[in-house]
């Protein structure tokens, strides 16, 4: 009986209600919009930084992330890369050695860090120095004095295909050392500081030269599926790794500036979808309003008659429930097409996109694309139909407190 009767009220101010739910409509557009955004280029930035060296959740030598000194290393790499590749939702678990070194040519020398990676284990989707891979190919075995060259680095030292240089670092035991290498590839990322300070080497050469036994190294990248169970990636490494002197850290920790940038950028996007929901709030506040006061002496005449307060304040606030549906409908069928066309095929921003843009040292795709995880999708709806239901609560409230007899009395 309530339900029919909210329904015909609603009928009655047509364009009215069709105004309001397509505002609602309009909210969940902006809504996902915002948050699709945010959850695709969170995801992209994330997995990219992951890939550019220490993975989604890193296995370290205790104390390596505030103080990394090649002196600190860990040994069992490889048997702690077997247990790692056990646990439940890990993608990948590479082994890897990662330091500061000085790179020297005939003409110029330039600071910069090397990582000693096993070509076998790394893959593109994973590395991607692999990806970027411009000129000349990755180096073939885990020794040998072949070497990955960033760009930008190649064109300070004059450095060609084939062309040799040298790095100096520290050994193991704090003592400088230098080692020759060949260049058999350059690569390019396109972030100006990692393509002008990066080079990969064999991490075999990198164990000899640096003095470590030949199963040391100095991280565990571990890659899991979702990078949001990075948390629950990291307890579950730390419990199989107990009693071993390593620290398992996620990539916010080890990339602290990129997770502060995502943590403001995520702040803002929450306050925009704050003032999209006032927005949301406030046209069926004012819709439930009119009704309302519209409605006094029907609803004195109702009251008159028998009809109890908690009656009437029901009616009223379905009225309000059936608008939010109505809203969500509509919302549903706007936004679907446009999702699935940002979710396949995006807007191509690179024409107005500077070459090299990163964020705390990750490039940022020029295609703007949409993304959404489930729980997105479910807060979205689910916050818009509660605000369509807590906005009808007070017009709800003062359409039970109607005085018949003073309702009686307006025209």
């Amino acid at each position: 009986m309530i339900n029919r009767m909210a329904a015909r009220n609603l009928m009655r101010r047509k364009r009215r209600t069709l105004i309001t739910a397509l505002s609602i409509a309009l909210g969940i557009f902006l809504s996902v919009t915002f948050t699709a955004m945010g959850d695709y280029s969170y995801t992209n930035m994330i997995n990219t930084s992951a890939k550019m060296g220490f993975g989604h959740v890193t296995i370290e030598p205790a104390g390596y992330n505030a103080s990394p000194t090649l002196s600190k290393r860990i040994g069992a790499a490889g048997e702690i890369r077997d247990l790692l590749l056990a646990q439940p939702g890990v993608e990948k678990a590479i082994v890897r050695i990662s330091g500061q070194a000085m790179f020297a040519s005939a003409s110029k020398s330039a600071g910069g860090v090397f990582i000693g990676i096993d070509p076998a284990m790394e893959t593109p989707d994973a590395n991607v120095f692999l990806s970027s891979v411009t000129e000349g190919a990755v180096f073939d075995g885990t020794s040998g004095r072949g070497a990955l060259v960033g760009s930008r680095l190649a064109e300070k030292l004059n450095l060609k295909i084939g062309k040799k240089f040298i790095y100096t670092t520290t050994s193991a035991e704090g003592d400088i050392v230098s080692e020759m290498a060949r260049v058999s590839g350059v690569f390019k990322t396109g972030v100006d500081e990692v393509d002008g300070a990066t080079v990969l080497l064999p991490i075999d050469s990198a164990r000899q030269t640096l003095g470590y036994a030949p199963d040391e190294a100095t991280i565990v990248s571990v890659f899991i599926n979702d990078y949001r169970d990075a948390n629950i990636a990291r307890d579950a490494a730390a419990a199989v790794l107990a009693g071993r002197r390593v620290e398992s850290m996620t990539w916010s920790q080890t990339q602290a500036e990129l997770a502060g940038h995502v943590e403001v950028d995520r702040a803002f996007n929450y306050f925009y979808q704050f003032l999209v929901g006032i927005m949301i709030a406030a046209g069926i506040l004012n819709t439930m309003m009119m009704g309302v006061l519209e409605r006094q002496r029907e609803f004195g005449v109702m009251l008159a008659i028998g009809m109890r307060p908690s009656r009437l304040f029901m009616m009223v606030l379905v009225e309000s429930i059936w608008l939010g549906l109505i809203g969500l409908a509509l919302g549903v069928i706007v936004t679907a097409p446009w999702y699935v066309y940002m979710h396949q095929v995006g807007l191509d921003l690179s024409r107005y996109w500077q070459e090299g843009t990163d964020v705390s040292g990750v490039l940022i795709d020029p295609v703007l694309k949409f993304r959404l995880y489930r729980e997105s999708v479910m807060w979205i709806l689910a916050g818009v139909f509660s605000l369509a239901v807590a906005a009808g609560l007070y017009p709800a409230w003062k359409a039970g407190r109607v005085v018949p007899v003073e309702s009686l009395k307006t025209i």
